[in-house]
């Protein structure tokens, strides 16, 4: 046995608090299989799949029941197609400079769980990626929760933002942009507390057959908003046009702009409003 070497690896390595990288993972259920998958994901996987795992130390799920769904742009969207496509997102968050470490368990659990029957094969991984953190940008400064609390405090909901970009250097231009002008002046007086950016990073060779390699490496950004109401009472107000702003910068185009609110927990909530 092993079991030695988990004091070993604990006394060495980063263990700091902050999430340098991410996992954001938009799952569609196969129609039919909502409940099946829900359960599924709810009780086995979200924890062996997931929290069990060395590194990750925070997570949540989210839906986007058909209402949500409707809010999408734009209509043709290189993430999801249809751009309804994926009503459920689970974020988590990694411990900074630990990416390698945990890539390596979790895939070698992943193709344990398969091999033992433990994987909901009726489902589509619409966008699945694990992220390098670039960017938080604050609403109110040091007076709201940090970013390592975002996925544990009681947020009411999250809107998913992918930006495409030319190239390396116009995603640098972007970031920059939006850490300076773009974001602080959309979220001075919005429902959203906080914003967090993410640039994605290639699955190893060695993944699973089911989850496609990763689009976009060198040229997207990936924006979480976390909210403080209801999407549904904000979006019009707060996020339509925000793929305008983008275009108008010149400094890319957004691919994905949708909204979620989050899952109760040990419930089938929402279920029946997917499609």
């Amino acid at each position: 046995m092993t079991s030695d070497a988990y004091a070993e690896l604990a006394s060495v390595g980063p263990y700091g608090v902050r999430p340098g990288h991410a996992l954001i993972t938009m799952v569609e259920p196969h129609p039919g299989h909502e409940y099946a998958y829900n359960r599924w994901y709810e009780d086995d996987h979200f924890i062996a799949g997931a929290m069990a795992m060395p590194w990750i130390y925070a997570g949540r799920r989210w839906v986007a029941t058909r209402e949500l769904q409707l809010l999408r742009y734009p209509e043709k969207s290189a993430i999801a197609q249809p751009v309804t496509a994926g009503c459920y997102l689970s974020v988590y968050w990694l411990t900074e400079g630990r990416y390698a470490d945990h890539m390596r368990w979790t895939v070698g659990i992943n193709k344990r769980l398969l091999r033992d029957g433990r994987v909901y094969q009726d489902r589509t991984h619409v966008f699945t990626a694990f992220q390098d953190h670039e960017a938080t940008v604050y609403r109110d400064g040091a007076a709201g929760p940090r970013d390592h609390h975002a996925l544990d405090h009681p947020y009411a909901g999250l809107a998913l933002e992918v930006i495409e970009t030319e190239g390396p250097e116009q995603r640098e231009e972007l970031l920059a942009w939006l850490r300076s002008r773009h974001l602080p002046r959309r979220l001075a007086g919005s429902p959203a507390a906080m914003v967090t950016v993410f640039r994605p990073t290639p699955l190893p060779s060695d993944r699973m057959a089911y989850v496609k390699q990763v689009e976009g490496v060198d040229t997207r950004l990936t924006l979480l908003w976390f909210l403080q109401s209801d999407p549904r009472e904000c979006w019009e107000r707060c996020f339509t046009g925000l793929d305008g702003e983008v275009a108008d910068a010149g400094l890319g185009r957004v691919e994905f702009m949708a909204p979620f609110i989050p899952t109760i927990p040990g419930t089938d909530q929402y279920v029946a409003e997917l499609r």
